[in-house]
């Protein structure tokens, strides 16, 4: 198993980590995977091989749909196929755990979600509305059979019932088959603890990161992406130093237990593009760069009264800056922690992509 880049010595920003550095520093959230790999060699269009998984967020550890949390979402390029943001972004509220995994598994990624809610819910559809499933993805064709759609209701389910605290990061889950600045990609996570009218509080990121050019990765302000490419790329015959297109997308998850309202969960969830770019990112054309933000702080019930009161913190306060630079932070150490931890697969056709080379790494960072 990989190592995180902590474990390395290395750091990112200003403000501490929580205890695992993970969005699960946030109370209450806790993270599932289901990784699915089967065959290997040549695509068989719908047989394989199979390079891809389903990762679920479970935000508290009640029902839900009974008691919702405030959420918002920011998409800063729109090449996705996402379900559920519009009505996060219209109500300000999340009422379903929040899955990823490839885009053309949304579709039974969103129906096994909407099963689960059922499940636990036998008010839905029958003495109340119907469910609004959040489910977002990444493109994992090149090293996946991803017109197989070889996800299945009953890996959404598991991913949703096996998700704890402590999870794995990098080639697991939706994270399998994703590919970052050229190097291997999935799953990445960080958090950070900041100090707000003298109680500590957490912001933690979960990323799915599947975007980006080599020669564009920025590691601390310093372009390391080009010095990796030109070290990997010396000695192999014939090779040519060319300008890959930035395709691909990223998907961000931050999770917090200040007290925002939809507004500033909106402001927050901007904040995770910065976070992007701070790692070289510049939203190429193809890429879906979505962020969503929830806060555990305060419950919307759905059978409460007509008029809710929430604590939020005040958007004329400047205490809102820390949360906005923790949330910076923490999405850009979730995407070296992706490549830090993504173990080697060798996808479909015998595709592969490099993992970040650590030895070479720390002689040009």
């Amino acid at each position: 198993m990989r190592k995180r880049m902590r474990e390395y010595g290395l750091s990112l920003g200003l403000f501490p980590t929580g205890p695992l550095n993970a969005i699960t520093d946030v109370e209450g959230v806790k993270v599932g995977h289901v990784t699915l790999i089967a065959g290997e060699g040549k695509l068989v269009p719908g047989k394989g091989p199979v390079r891809t998984g389903v990762t679920a967020i479970i935000p508290h550890d009640e029902n839900i749909f009974k008691e919702k949390l405030i959420a918002s979402c920011f998409v800063g390029n729109g090449f996705g196929k996402s379900a559920g943001l519009i009505q996060i972004k219209e109500l300000g509220t999340l009422e379903t755990p929040i899955v990823l995994t490839n885009t053309l598994s949304v579709g039974i990624a969103s129906d096994a979600l909407v099963e689960y809610m059922l499940s636990i819910n036998d008010d839905i559809g029958v003495t109340t509305g119907t469910v609004n499933p959040a489910v977002l993805e990444c493109n994992d064709g090149y090293l996946n059979d991803i017109r197989g759609r070889h996800v299945k209701r009953e890996h959404v389910i598991e991913a949703i019932m096996s998700a704890k605290r402590e999870f794995e990061t990098g080639s697991v889950g939706a994270g399998t088959g994703m590919i970052c600045h050229g190097f291997k990609g999935g799953i990445g996570t960080a958090s950070r603890q900041i100090e707000i009218g003298g109680k500590v509080y957490t912001v933690g990121a979960l990323l799915l990161t599947n975007y980006g050019r080599m020669e564009d990765l920025i590691f601390n302000g310093k372009n390391v992406g080009r010095m990796l490419k030109e070290r990997l790329e010396r000695g192999i015959k014939g090779k040519k130093d060319t300008i890959e297109e930035d395709k691909g997308s990223c998907i961000i998850v931050i999770a917090t237990d200040v007290p925002l309202d939809a507004r500033g969960l909106e402001r927050v969830a901007k904040r995770g593009i910065l976070g992007l770019a701070r790692t070289g990112s510049f939203m190429g054309n193809g890429s879906g760069d979505i962020a969503l933000a929830f806060s555990t702080a305060n419950r919307v019930c759905h059978y409460g009264e007509p008029f809710i009161r929430i604590e939020t913190l005040s958007s004329h306060s400047d205490e809102i800056n820390k949360v906005f630079q923790a949330a910076v932070e923490a999405v850009e150490e979730a995407v070296w922690d992706s490549m830090f931890t993504a173990e080697k697969i060798v996808g479909r056709d015998f595709h592969e992509v490099p993992v970040l080379p650590v030895e070479i790494f720390f002689e040009v960072q």
